[in-house]
């Protein structure tokens, strides 16, 4: 059975804290989170358990996330010698991104193809991170996981997801994963 590892992270800092998004690399690893079909479980990891995240996404058949290669894995190189954007990924924006012409929300594709949303957002896992409140920086990350991987399966059953398009209307996109 192939190994699917699906995968999102939440950082310390926001783009504006460290001079804009091309300096992603500075904004620091607070926790991740990764749902692995071999093991069928999830998986917390935070900083100091970064060795152990970076060896379970090398053991995978294929990674699976939601803007990985533009910004998880750029949030995580400082950590790691590993070329991680070399890896066998799949990410979900980059590759519905050109059939598109613009970058889908995850909690939009979410919306429209599960009927489900996002739980909370980026800024407000910093706050949670600042306020010392792991458990919900845990959850949300875990949801986020759990929408990518439910949005990914939809796709690979039914070859098409839906999204919300410039009209806010519910569009279907064929996909290939």
């Amino acid at each position: 059975m192939m190994n699917i590892v699906y995968f999102d992270l939440e950082t310390k800092k926001s783009a504006e804290e460290v001079g804009g998004w091309e300096n992603k690399h500075r904004m620091g690893f607070s926790f991740g989170v990764t749902y692995s079909t071999r093991d069928d479980r999830f998986r917390g990891y935070e900083e100091e358990d970064i060795p152990a995240l970076i060896s379970e996404l090398r053991s995978a058949d294929r990674i699976v996330g939601y803007n990985i290669l533009g910004f998880d894995y750029s949030v995580l190189s400082p950590y790691t010698d590993v070329n991680l954007s070399a890896l066998p990924t799949l990410d979900l924006m980059t590759y519905l991104h050109p059939i598109l012409g613009f970058r889908p929300k995850l909690d939009s594709l979410a919306a429209a193809t599960l009927k489900a949303g996002k739980t909370a957002d980026g800024l407000k896992a910093i706050r949670w991170y600042r306020e010392g409140n792991f458990a919900s920086i845990a959850l949300y990350c875990k949801e986020d996981v759990r929408i990518t991987r439910d949005l990914h399966l939809y796709g690979c059953r039914n070859g098409f997801i839906y999204y919300t398009n410039r009209s806010n209307q519910a569009a279907r996109v064929s996909v290939v994963w």
